[in-house]
């Protein structure tokens, strides 16, 4: 491939493309869980252009997630602003409601965001634990 009169080996050209596709640290999050207190890492990708579904016109935003981390949390604030190889991928998930923070409105949603390491890719979110109720009622279902 030719640029400005250089050309360059395909192989160069994928390489140079590949260390291209990155996330950036844009929050750190102290968060308490089952298992007690942990630091997550809040991660954003590149720009993306959306079309909505209503007006028909398109949007900027990038897509978030968060992945656990064994930093303190001062260490992870310090890691602000460092971006990583990978991307954020939409996954299908256990439908759940999610409340839009501008105009209150719930709507259900049945996907996630992930970050997925270069090379690497997206492992689908773990089911939500069923009920006891579920588990029987599936259980008579069955023997019906």
């Amino acid at each position: 491939m030719s640029i400005s009169g250089f050309t360059y080996p395909r192989q160069f050209i994928i390489n140079h493309l590949k260390t291209l596709i990155m996330v950036k640290v844009i929050n750190a999050h102290q968060r308490t869980g089952e298992k007690g207190n942990y630091v997550s890492l809040e991660l954003q990708g590149d720009l993306v252009m959306i079309q909505s579904q209503n007006t028909g016109r398109f949007y900027a935003t990038a897509k978030r997630c968060f992945i656990y981390s064994t930093f303190d949390f001062e260490t992870a604030k310090a890691l602000i602003g460092q971006q990583i190889g990978g991307t954020i991928q939409r996954v299908e998930c256990e439908a759940y409601d999610y409340i839009i923070p501008e105009s209150g409105e719930v709507v259900k949603l049945m996907h996630t965001y992930t970050y997925v390491p270069e090379g690497g890719s997206a492992m689908p979110v773990a089911p939500v634990q069923k009920s006891v109720r579920q588990v029987i009622n599936e259980m008579v279902n069955q023997a019906v």
